[in-house]
Order: C-alpha cells, then structure tokens, then sequence
C-alpha cells in the first residue's frame, strides 16, 4: 500500500511536470513567430525540432483533422510536381521545404489543441506579448527611437521584426481581435489593462501602412461583432456589445486624430489610402498580371515552377490564387481551394457553439475569413499565422467531432426508456 501511495503522487507530478514543458514550449514557438528578419527565421528551426520531439512521443491527428493533412499534403505534391516544369531548380527544394513545413506546423497546432483546449489560451497570450513586441519595434522604428531602429522599418513603413510591413501588418489582426473580443465581453475593470496593449497593436496595423491590414482588420472586427450580437439573445449583453463597439471607435478615432497630426504620418495615410496605387493599374501592373498568369494556367496545368512567375514578369503574383496555379498547379489550386472552402465551412457550422474553446475558433475563424479575403491581393502560401490560424480552427472542429461522440451513448441512454415505455 505504501508503495501505492508513494508512486501516484509520483506520477501526479511528472505528469504535471510534462504538462508545464509541453505547455512552455508551445508558448516560446508561438513568441518566436513574431521576429522573422531573416530564413530561416528562429521560429522555423525551432518548431521544426518542436514538430519532430512532440511526434515521437505521440503525436496524436484527430480523424477529424485528417482532411487538413491530407489537402496540405496534396497541395505540396503539387507544387513537387511544379518543379519538374523548371530549367533550373535553384531554391525551389528550400522552398517546397518551407511550404511542406508549414502545412505540418498547421497539422501539429491542431493535433495538440484538439488533446489539450487549455492550450488555445496559452496560445493566444503568447501571440499577444509577440505582436505586443514587435508592434513596438515597428512603431520605435518607425520614429528612429532608437540608433539603428530603422531596421524595423522597410519603405518608410513599420515592420516590426518582419521583413516585409505587408505580411508584419496582418500579423498583428488576430492578436488585435481577441483583444477586442476581450474588450467587448470582460468586466469594465480590466478595459485599462486591455485598451494598452490594443492601442499598440493597432498603432503597429496603422504604422506599417498596409492597405490589406487595415482593411482586415476593420472587416474581422466588424465580423467578430456581428457574430457576438447574434451568439447573444440577452438585450443587455447586446447593448452592451452595442456601447462598448462605440466606445472602442471613439477611442480608435482620437488616437489616429493623434497620430495624424504627427509630421509626415498625414502625407504618408493620404498616400497609402488610395486602393489603387501605380503598381496595380500599369501596363504590366499587378491586375494586369492577373489577366496573364490565369491564361498561362491553362496551357500549362501543371504549373510553370515555384517563384519562376515573378522571374519572368520582375513580380511576383500578389494573388493567391493565381499563385497556387503557378507555383502549385492545378493540382495544389484544387487543394487549396478545397481546404479554404471546408475550413469556413465546417467552422461556421460550429462557430457560435456554447463550448470552452467558442471564443478563440471565433478570433480564429474571423481573422481567416480576413487573411483568405487579402489573398486575392497578395500571396499569403508562406504566412506563418495563416497555418496557424488553420491549426486553431481545425482543433475546435476535432474538439466538437470529439464532444458529439461524447453526447451520442448518452442520448441514446436517454432515449432507450422512451422506447421502451413505447
């Protein structure tokens, strides 16, 4: 018996121990996603190795998760299969290596939220201190703080850690977004401590002068609100829902009354504003080169190669559509359209569900509505956040897959005196 007694506290606490590892890991992987200066970036490295050690010690997919791995896998052989269509594979392998990593870090982030939903709380701290950080590094850099800050900027624009303001903008939605979640549904007595870190994180969407930000992140709060006055049939949680939306407004149109009185932000807004800029309506302009990649496609379903379009028109597609028939084929179009089209889907059916993980497939699922919307616009195959974002949502559908088969005996045991009494 003393044994007994000696060995459950035992296990109790390496199982509690393992917990805090796991957990710790998770976390620095989600901190590292937001520093990306160079590739491979910390994050790539580290979640590789992450990916390999979780696998070995039992790496579980959910059967509900297996169409994210099988889409994912296909798009990739497509683009294998895109690579035989070069002359010259050049950095093509590194590429398709990055690509098929990403797709398993999509895998990987949906296998351990569907075990463990405590994570997604975990996850989306994590993602908040990241965009926290690097918001700062952009805005810093962007008013030369700082000796040497303007290595957080590109183009006279903030970009945080990133190396590109356009991919360092749509970053920062989702964190931006579950902030405000947290805004609208909290106690008003932690709206200080929430309103800071969204100021600054909506300071860095703003500073990195990304019109697909800006717009993304104004159509995900506008969605993410719509869906909370709907989840609701309480007035007053409505109406509250109602003021704190203004609220927030209000306090978004002083702050950028604020930041446009500051020298140059004003010229640089006006500029930026405008939703076509030279490059998109030139000759050889980013719509122009939508015309042309689309009737390419057609005559060569196979794809012409990864990164070969940009290559031969000095752009690369800005489409992620048009990407995919490129890089991918037709084989990897189909896929990816396949596997967009099954995620908004399959998570819209199971967004406004009561559940304990609701809110983040909610922040999730609006922010990728978001990220597929600026698609059209922009290549988005190699978006840290967008596999991300995929994983997260995946794991809710894996976690209800799991909580219907929970439901099923003991509906059935609640029927079976029905029946019987028939």
């Amino acid at each position: 018996m003393s044994a007994i007694s000696h060995d459950l506290p035992r296990a109790a606490v390496n199982a509690k121990l393992t917990a805090l590892i796991s957990s710790g890991a998770v976390f620095l992987g989600i901190l590292l996603s937001g520093f990306v200066i160079s590739e491979p970036a910390p994050y790539e490295l580290y979640m590789a190795g992450l990916i390999a050690i979780w696998a070995l010690f039992g790496l579980r997919i959910s059967r509900a998760a297996t169409p994210l791995l099988v889409l994912l896998v296909t798009m990739n052989i497509g683009g294998m299969i895109s690579m035989t269509q070069m002359a010259d594979l050049a950095n093509t392998p590194l590429y398709l290596a990055v690509s098929l990593f990403l797709a398993f870090s999509a895998v990987f982030f949906a296998s351990i939220t569907a075990v463990q939903p405590s994570l997604y709380r975990l996850i989306f701290i994590a993602y908040v201190v990241s965009a926290v950080a690097t918001s700062l590094l952009g805005i810093a850099g962007y008013f030369h703080a700082f000796p040497g800050a303007e290595m957080f900027t590109k183009y006279d624009r903030a970009a945080g850690a990133f190396q590109d303001p356009n991919v360092f903008g749509p970053f920062l939605v989702l964190p931006g977004i579950y902030l405000l979640y947290l805004l609208l549904t909290g106690p008003v007595t932690r709206m200080p401590l929430l309103a800071v870190p969204l100021l600054i994180i909506t300071a860095g969407i703003f500073f990195s002068f990304s019109r697909g930000a800006w717009g993304m992140f104004a159509v995900s709060a506008v969605l993410l609100t719509g869906c909370l006055f709907l989840q609701s049939a309480s007035g007053m949680f409505r109406l509250r829902v109602v003021v704190m939306t203004i609220a927030a407004l209000a306090l978004l149109v002083v702050a950028m009354i604020v930041i446009l009185q500051l020298p140059g932000v004003s010229e640089m807004f006006s500029n930026r504003a405008h939703l076509e800029q030279s490059y998109d309506t030139a000759r050889l302009g980013r719509f122009a080169r939508y015309g042309i990649g689309f009737q390419m496609a057609m005559e060569h379903p196979f794809g012409i190669g990864p990164l070969v379009f940009g290559t031969i028109f000095g752009e690369d597609t800005h489409d992620i559509w048009l990407k995919m028939l490129m890089d991918y084929g037709w084989l990897g179009f189909v896929s990816f359209l396949t596997l967009v089209a099954w995620t908004m889907a399959a998570g819209f059916r199971i967004l406004l569900r009561d559940r304990p993980w609701q809110p983040y497939l909610l922040c999730a699922y609006v922010a990728f509505i978001g990220n597929i919307g600026l698609g059209t616009f922009i290549d988005i195959d190699h978006w840290r956040h967008v596999y991300l974002l995929l994983g997260l949502i995946w794991g809710a559908i894996a976690l209800e897959y799991r909580h219907q088969l929970l439901l099923r005996p003991a509906l059935q045991r609640s029927s079976a005196p029905a029946i019987a009494a028939g």
